[in-house]
């Protein structure tokens, strides 16, 4: 095991949290000792690097567990000249002799989970050859060349020597965690979100706030919901419906605005700047107040060709969109169009709710895959589009994905059939997604898991007669699937699908509030569920998920705002089609009444987003004192610059 650096190790010092596979070495190489393999000089390397290693030798493969002294990962962000926030409120780059000078995290460390781990990255696939010539490997009977100036790592996984390199599940604090959120059931939507944010980072803890706050403010339209069930109000029964509706949009946007508030609040918490993004570049200013003369000889020519590509690019990149769009809207009318048509036909003339139950479980997991299929397809059109970042491209995707989810409901034409089909169709596929997303992982696992082990009977060098079984933790993490999206991991993470689970729940009980009230019920219900099923998803059935940036819940929230103002139109459609006893829709007068409250809902939506302030009073404060102090710095920095200027010119 290597050695560490002293200084750093003594305040802290992380456990193993990055693992490296490499296949075993076969019996002969290992019993002639093997002792110059590249796998034996990746490990010198890693301690030369101040990495602490050991090595395990498992069932599938050899595994490499790293851990690193906070001053190793201390001189590696100082290197990487990273990023960290100040006790001023300015985003500077960090030197590690300078630590007293940046806010630390929620649990008192120096650096996030995600800084760690890209940490860890720079570090290993920082490694290369500074020799000036190329230095000859083996490993088992293969022979290759390291060449100069290129990365052991990147060169041993060219060769596949080096399988895969994920991150450590931390035993004590998932076991921690495990206890206290995951099956800790009584406490309902309560969950530990610094904890989360300090083992998982920023885009999984953001992802479960968000499910708990929602869950929580579902209870409030839930109860109004089944107040409308179960209590007879008599001759003003024609007035329920309709101030329900107007209910639910407030809570709508009351819910959106005030998760804004609790979004800056959390990113606030954990130190996250993003507020103050004028600042970011006041670095770069002031250091190149000395080189101001040569950034003015710049000719205006290259400035106006820059801004013309720009503009192409940017003209482009939207017809592309319209180009895809296109492609995506007749791909549904051509394939999903028929298989909805077949699917409404086949439910019509099913007489036995059994077989209406058993045919929406069929007809869920075929729209499933179909749209996982679409899914592909968008990603590889996006591939094209000029969209700027990650988010725009899930937004993009989730714009192709959702047309064509409300033909459904429009084929009926009975409001307690269209009732029928939400209740079936909301049961049936929560039932579904949680089945599929917990039971894959696990069934996954078990595969791997067996033709490990069945392989290594097979081998010579294992005992006859003796049980083989994966004895260690870090072999058992790496049988275990990785935590991403199936439209595919180049795109998005696993909560792609959870966040598109999350916005197809949002989109049926807002756009069909007046057809089944209950239906916030059962969505509440489910979501208590969620909260536990994905906390157990991550910590027991997947790898630890590589940390992702993201300060907020992103694209997600651009279509939640899209779907309330789509649930004011659909529900203002469901409230002029009223029904007699029967429950037959009909037309009536009311249509001039129905469309003065849809313009009365679209302005309450738009003008009840400016009541709530998206950021509590005490962030603005902090941001506040942070733009003087910002500002105190720099012109003190700005003075000392203009006087040295001026000394020179003396």
């Amino acid at each position: 095991m290597g050695a560490g650096e002293g200084e750093g190790a003594v305040e802290e010092a992380t456990g193993f949290e990055v693992g490296i596979v490499v296949p075993k070495l076969s019996r002969l190489a290992a019993a002639a000792g093997g002792a110059d393999d590249c796998v034996a000089r990746l490990v010198r390397e890693l301690e030369g690097a101040g990495l602490l290693v050991e090595r395990v030798r498992g069932v599938p493969a050899e595994f490499i567990k790293l851990a690193a002294p906070m001053g190793t990962l201390g001189r590696a962000a100082a290197e990487m000249q990273m990023k960290k926030l100040t006790y001023i409120g300015m985003d500077l780059q960090f030197e590690w002799d300078q630590v007293a000078a940046f806010v630390r995290q929620p649990d008192g460390s120096l650096f996030s989970w995600r800084e760690r781990y890209y940490c860890f990255r720079y570090l290993i696939y920082g490694i290369v050859n500074r020799t000036n010539s190329e230095i000859t490997l083996k490993f088992d009977d293969k022979e290759f060349h390291w060449k100069e100036n290129e990365s052991l790592l990147t060169r041993l996984e060219s060769e596949g020597v080096v399988k895969q390199v994920f991150p450590l599940h931390d035993e004590i604090k998932r076991k921690q965690l495990l206890r206290n959120w995951a099956l800790n059931w009584l406490d309902f939507t309560w969950q530990p979100i610094d904890e989360i944010y300090s083992y998982f980072g920023t885009k999984i803890a953001t992802y479960f706030a968000f499910l708990g706050m929602y869950t929580r403010w579902l209870f409030f339209p839930a109860v109004f919901g089944l107040a409308t069930q179960l209590i007879d109000f008599g001759s003003l029964q024609w007035l329920v419906l309709p101030a329900f509706f107007i209910f639910v949009i407030s809570w709508a946007v009351f819910f959106l605005q005030f998760w804004k508030r609790k979004n800056s609040a959390l990113l606030a918490r954990w130190g996250i700047n993003c507020s103050l993004s004028e600042y970011k570049n006041l670095d770069n200013e002031l250091g190149s107040l000395g080189d101001s003369l040569t950034i003015e000889e710049k000719k205006f020519a290259d400035v106006s060709a820059e801004k013309r590509k720009l503009q192409m690019n940017e003209w482009f990149g939207v017809l592309l969109r319209i180009r895809n769009n296109g492609i995506i809207v007749l791909a549904i009318i051509c394939l999903q169009l028929p298989f909805e048509l077949a699917y409404a036909h086949l439910y019509e003339i099913t007489e036995t709710e059994v077989m209406r139950y058993l045919l929406t479980a069929v007809y869920l997991v075929a729209i499933q895959y179909y749209t996982r299929i679409g899914g592909k397809v968008s990603v590889n059109l996006i591939k094209y589009e000029n969209n700027q970042g990650e988010e725009s491209s899930s937004a993009s995707l989730v714009y192709k994905s959702y047309i064509g989810l409300f033909y459904h409901a429009s084929l009926y034409r009975d409001i307690l059939a269209l009732r029928q089909v939400l209740i079936q169709r909301l049961i049936v596929s929560q039932v579904l997604e949680n089945l599929i997303e917990n039971s894959i992982p696990y069934l996954k696992y078990s595969y791997k898991k067996y033709i490990a082990v069945h392989k290594k009977k097979h081998e010579k060098e294992s005992p006859s007669g003796k049980s083989l079984r994966l004895s260690t933790r870090v072999e058992k993490e790496y049988l275990k699937p990785s935590y991403t999206a199936s439209i595919g991991a180049e795109l998005e993470d696993g909560l792609f699908d959870d966040f598109l689970e999350l916005t197809l729940q949002f989109g049926m009980i807002m756009m069909f509030a007046c057809a089944f009230p209950l239906i916030f019920c059962f969505a509440a219900l489910n979501n208590i569920t969620e909260i536990r099923a994905d906390a157990l998803k991550l910590l027991v059935m997947l790898k630890r998920p590589v940390p992702r940036a993201a300060a907020t819940i992103g694209a997600w929230l651009n279509i939640f705002q899209f779907l309330v103002v789509m649930a004011i139109c659909t529900n203002c459609l469901l409230l002029v089609c009223l029904y007699d006893e029967e429950g037959k829709w009909r037309i009536e007068p009311g249509l001039a009444a129905i469309l003065i409250m849809e313009h009365a809902l679209l302005l309450i939506k738009f003008g009840f987003s400016h009541f709530v302030p998206e950021e509590p009073a005490w962030v603005k404060a902090n941001r506040v004192r942070y733009v003087a102090q910002a500002q105190n710095v720099c012109s003190k920095q700005l003075l000392r610059s203009i006087s040295k200027l001026d000394a020179k010119l003396d």
